[in-house]
């Protein structure tokens, strides 16, 4: 019963294929994705959200959200004590009112919008990392992020670049521990939102759920990358491999 639920309906590129296909090219995404987080601080809705939505548009952005709950959690209990609770404090709030606009975008856009906006979305996020300016830490700045967070986590589940790049110079156990409650505490919010305001079927739910191992894999992977390899080299791996995906899902949205 449950597998017919995985297998992706025919607004996806896939079709009709075997759901197998389905869940190992998504647990795959969503394996980097975690592990690439776990290293860095940001990275599961990044890689995992244009694959989804690239595979199925209409699991988008709900899927995501549930399978992204896990993460932060994890990441909590092992570095709890670097939050920076006065950002936290700033930015949280702020997520509100992004949060009603995400929710109005998932129910007023189609999946194929929805997945250019991921797209757009993505490459806005690599542009900025590229680019790298710097906005101090200020009360206005975490306001601000907030805000765009909310709206950007909601609507497509990539919520994570506007927090980041305000706490992109500080040291990375800094920068993991306040995104994962930035991400945790979000996630909540806009996944309650997204309920009330109906756009989470059983289907979404079951496919979200059904990620969750593959997050756990990728949380336990990253924790061993992040001792091994250089974190500025992933990082620049990570830009690369979601602006191909990035750039394959406006493909899909505007021309096909």
């Amino acid at each position: 019963m449950y597998t017919d639920l995985l297998e992706p309906v025919s607004a996806g590129p896939l079709g009709a294929a075997d759901t197998w296909v389905f869940v190992v090219l998504a647990g795959t995404a969503v394996l980097a994705g975690a592990a690439v987080q776990s290293t860095v601080g940001l990275g599961l809705g990044l890689v995992a959200a244009p694959v989804i939505s690239f595979l199925d548009p209409t699991l988008m952005p709900g899927a995501m959200l549930i399978a992204a709950v896990l993460l932060p959690v994890l990441t909590l209990v092992q570095e709890w004590k670097h939050v920076d609770w006065r950002g936290v404090a700033w930015g949280l709030p702020a997520r509100l009112p992004g949060t009603l606009a995400g929710v109005w975008v998932v129910a007023t856009l189609q999946p194929r919008a929805l997945a250019g906006l991921v797209g757009v979305m993505v490459l806005t996020a690599v542009v900025l990392s590229v680019w790298s300016f710097r906005v101090r830490l200020t009360p206005g700045s975490l306001v601000v992020a907030g805000c765009l967070s909310g709206f950007a986590g909601t609507a497509t589940s990539v919520g994570g670049p506007p927090m980041a790049l305000l706490y992109q110079y500080e040291p990375p156990s800094r920068v993991r521990a306040t995104l994962a409650a930035f991400f945790l505490f979000g996630a909540s919010v806009s996944l309650a939102a997204l309920g009330a305001g109906g756009q989470l079927d059983a289907r979404t739910v079951v496919v979200g759920v059904a990620a969750l191992p593959f997050v756990g894999a990728g949380f336990a992977l990253g924790n061993v990358v992040r001792r091994r390899i250089d974190g500025a080299r992933l990082r620049v791996a990570m830009l690369c491999v979601v602006t191909v995906s990035a750039i394959g899902l406006l493909g899909q949205a505007f021309l096909g």
